[in-house]
C-alpha cells in the first residue's frame, strides 16, 4: 500500500486549541476543509496519509458516543496514531481530580486532547492548563467538530457554502449554536425555526451576527416553520431533547411536536434541498424515516465526513 499522502500544508498550525467554530478564521476553516477532502480522496484510493504517526491522542468522555468515538478514533488509526478512550468510570472531572491536573498529566503524556462534556466550562478549563492542543468534541455551548462535518458534506454536494440558505427545525441547542456560527463565519444564512421559548442564547446570535456583518450571511431565529422553510437549500434537525434533559422529555415532545422534517416540509424547501440530521434520529420525532431516506438526504454523508473534518483538525492542530 502506498504511503504517500496529500502534500497540502494548512495554514491553520499555529492554532492551539479548537474549542469553538470560531477559533479559525473564514480562510482558515475553508483550508482545513480542503484538506478534509484530499484526505477523504486519499483514504478512497487506500492510499496511506500518516500524518500523525507515534502521536497519541486522549479521548475524554462524560457523554456515551458512537460518531464522536469512532470518528476520532478510527480517524487517529488511519493518521497512523493512537487513541485513548477515558470514560466517566475512568476519570470523573473534578471529582476524584482537579481538571487542572487532568489536563497537565494528558498534556505530558499525549499530543492531543478530545473532550465530550457537560459544561462548557470543562473544556475551557483543559485548554486552559493543557501544553497541547485541546478539541471540544461536545459541550452545552457547542458542537463545533458536528459542524466542521456539516459544512464538509454542505460543499461535497453544493461545492459552496456562501449564500446557501440553512434552516435548523428544533432546538436552539448546541448544534444550532454552532451552525450559526459557522455560517456566520462563513456567508451562510441560517436560521433557527423553533419554538418560542427554545431559542438559541442571544450572546451567540449576538457573536454569530458581528460574523455576518464581514461575511455577509442572514441569521436569524423565528418560530414561523413554514416561513422559515420556503426556498431553503438545507433542513437540519436534531432530537427535541438532548442528553441531559430526559426529565423535559414530555414537554418538549409537546413544544415541538409540529416541528417535524417530513414531506409537507421537505416540499416548501427548493427541489434540491438537502436533508441533514447529525444523528441519533428519533424517527417520528423530529423526522420523518422515509424523508431521511430520500436521495435528498446526507444524514449518512454527515455522519462519514466526521471523520474525514476531524483528520483534517488534528492534522492542522498536531501536525
Amino acid at each position: 500500500m502506498s504511503t504517500t499522502h496529500p502534500t497540502r500544508t494548512p495554514q491553520t498550525a499555529r492554532l492551539r486549541h479548537y474549542l469553538s467554530a470560531t477559533d479559525m478564521s473564514a480562510a482558515e476553516t475553508l483550508d482545513l476543509l480542503a484538506l478534509a477532502r484530499e484526505l477523504k480522496a486519499a483514504h478512497q484510493r487506500r492510499e496511506g496519509h500518516q500524518r500523525l504517526a507515534g502521536r497519541t491522542l486522549a479521548m475524554i468522555f462524560q457523554k456515551p458516543s458512537l460518531r464522536t468515538r469512532v470518528s476520532f478514533e478510527a480517524g487517529m488509526t488511519q493518521l497512523g496514531g493512537h487513541a485513548i478512550y477515558l470514560g466517566p468510570d475512568d476519570i470523573q472531572l473534578g471529582k476524584r481530580e482537579t481538571t487542572e491536573d487532568i489536563a497537565i498529566v494528558l498534556a505530558r503524556m499525549s499530543d492531543l486532547i478530545m473532550a465530550r462534556v457537560f459544561g462548557h466550562d470543562i473544556v475551557a478549563d483543559l485548554a486552559r492548563f493543557a501544553t497541547v492542543p485541546v478539541i471540544n468534541g461536545l459541550s452545552d455551548r457547542e458542537h463545533p467538530c458536528q459542524a466542521l462535518g456539516d459544512v464538509l458534506t454542505i460543499l461535497e454536494r453544493k461545492e459552496r457554502v456562501k449564500g446557501l440558505r440553512l434552516v435548523f427545525v428544533g432546538d436552539g441547542n448546541n448544534v444550532a449554536n454552532s451552525l450559526l456560527l459557522i455560517g456566520g463565519l462563513l456567508g451562510m444564512d441560517v436560521t433557527v425555526a423553533c419554538p418560542e421559548g427554545y431559542e438559541p442564547p442571544a450572546e451567540i446570535l449576538a457573536q454569530a451576527r458581528l460574523l455576518a456583518a464581514t461575511s455577509g450571511a442572514t441569521l436569524g431565529v423565528t418560530s414561523d416553520l413554514d416561513g422559515a422553510c420556503r426556498g431553503a437549500d438545507v433542513l437540519y434537525t436534531d432530537v427535541w431533547a438532548s442528553m441531559g434533559q430526559e426529565a423535559e422529555k414530555a414537554d418538549r415532545a409537546r413544544a415541538f411536536e409540529r416541528f417535524q422534517i417530513n414531506e409537507r416540509l421537505l416540499r416548501l424547501a427548493r427541489p434540491d434541498a438537502i436533508v441533514m440530521h447529525c444523528l441519533p434520529a428519533h424517527y417520528g420525532e423530529e423526522i420523518d424515516y422515509a424523508v431521511s431516506r430520500l436521495p435528498n438526504s446526507a444524514l449518512f454523508d454527515q455522519a462519514e465526513n466526521r471523520l474525514h473534518a476531524q483528520k483534517a483538525l488534528m492534522v492542522t492542530l498536531a501536525g
